[in-house]
């Protein structure tokens, strides 16, 4: 493992990306929502994801100066199109325009489709509580990764769902959390690290659990959120089911299972993502929501312990620990990424330039 300065790990996702012909205001989107990705610990939404997204380049499925459009635009609600382009890009404007309504009408709701990967779903839910807004954020998947309650085959993407909340003495409430049982990048880290995976976390290609993590990788059998019927994979599989229907249903973007069963099979990506923010000011007092969520942390802090050195913490507090230490100390790398990058930047025709 190698430790790399925040700062010069986005100088290094900004060469690449430019070289692709992305213009300035999405390179820089797409620096400051992985880069801070990275710093909270998000280690398989950040920059291990570039080489995903050079792979997404290189064959036409990502363009990289597609133009994002509004086709609908109502008070309170909007539907965009990314244009095929990058993910990130389109997430936060659609969450900037869904927060832009909220403030106006107490609620907004957009939805966007034709998008790509848009990394970690928290960063945008955590755009709403800068405005004192309540944040919600939601993505569908360019393909299956999820095995559904009983069955054998993926046919659900990880579909994540984050949420955040505005506090006052406390930051805020964030949850971000995918539907599988783990985020699927975490297979990539462990592969990456040549280390085993917890059984429940995936499934072989014959439906069993396993946990050889490049097996698991390669077959993408990921278990719903609960590992198995007994501990509540019908819930997390529900809820998977639930991210799509809000994401792609609504916005008219593609579900990977439903094109494979009707053969309805594209060249472009067409992800689609759902984005709202809510004012608890339209509805409370100012200030009565965050000072009633602070109290709502202090009472869940007070919840006796069973190691008396393991505290009980909320949603958001372990990121916002580990984006303080790599904030001062430097994002650590493993050797395999760092490997990864460095073909990337060779394929995209620019300097490597996180090694001294």
């Amino acid at each position: 493992m190698i430790t790399v300065p925040a700062q010069r790990l986005g100088e290094q996702i900004n060469a690449i990306l430019a070289a692709w012909g992305m213009p300035r205001d999405s390179v820089e989107t797409m620096v400051e929502v992985m880069v801070n990705t990275d710093l909270r610990g998000i280690d398989s939404h950040g920059v291990g994801m570039l080489p995903a997204y050079f792979k997404s380049y290189r064959n036409g499925k990502l363009i990289p100066d597609g133009e994002i459009s509004i086709l609908v635009d109502l008070p309170s609600m909007a539907l965009i199109d990314g244009g095929h382009g990058p993910g990130h890009p389109s997430a936060v404007f659609a969450m900037s325009l869904a927060i832009e309504k909220a403030l106006g009408t107490g609620v907004g709701v957009v939805t966007a489709r034709n998008s790509n990967h848009y990394g970690a779903a928290g960063y945008y839910a955590m755009m709403a509580p800068e405005k004192g807004l309540v944040g919600l954020s939601m993505t569908g998947t360019p393909g299956g990764g999820v095995v559904p309650t009983f069955g054998a085959k993926p046919m659900l993407g990880t579909n994540p769902i984050a949420f955040a909340a505005p506090a006052k003495r406390h930051p805020p409430f964030v949850l971000d959390m995918a539907t599988s049982t783990v985020a699927i990048g975490k297979l990539g880290i462990a592969k990456r690290l040549g280390v085993p995976i917890p059984e429940g976390w995936a499934l072989d290609r014959e439906g069993r659990p396993t946990t050889d993590a490049t097996l698991a990788r390669e077959a993408r059998n990921l278990t719903a959120l609960g590992g198995s019927r007994t501990l509540g994979s019908h819930k997390g599989y529900g809820l998977g089911a639930m991210v799509d229907i809000l994401c792609s249903t609504l916005s008219g973007a593609a579900i990977p299972c439903v094109d494979e069963h009707f053969g309805r099979g594209s060249e472009a990506t067409n992800i689609g993502h759902f984005f709202m923010a809510l004012d608890p000011r339209a509805l409370r007092p100012e200030g009565n929501f965050e000072n009633e969520l602070d109290d709502l942390i202090e009472a869940l802090h007070a919840t006796p312990g069973v190691d008396p050195d393991q505290p009980v913490l909320v949603a958001g507090e372990p990121e916002d620990e580990i984006f303080a230490q790599r904030k001062k100390n430097g994002i650590p790398l493993s050797d395999r990424l760092i490997e990864e990058i460095k073909a990337t930047a060779k394929g995209s025709g620019v300097a490597y330039i996180l090694h001294d």
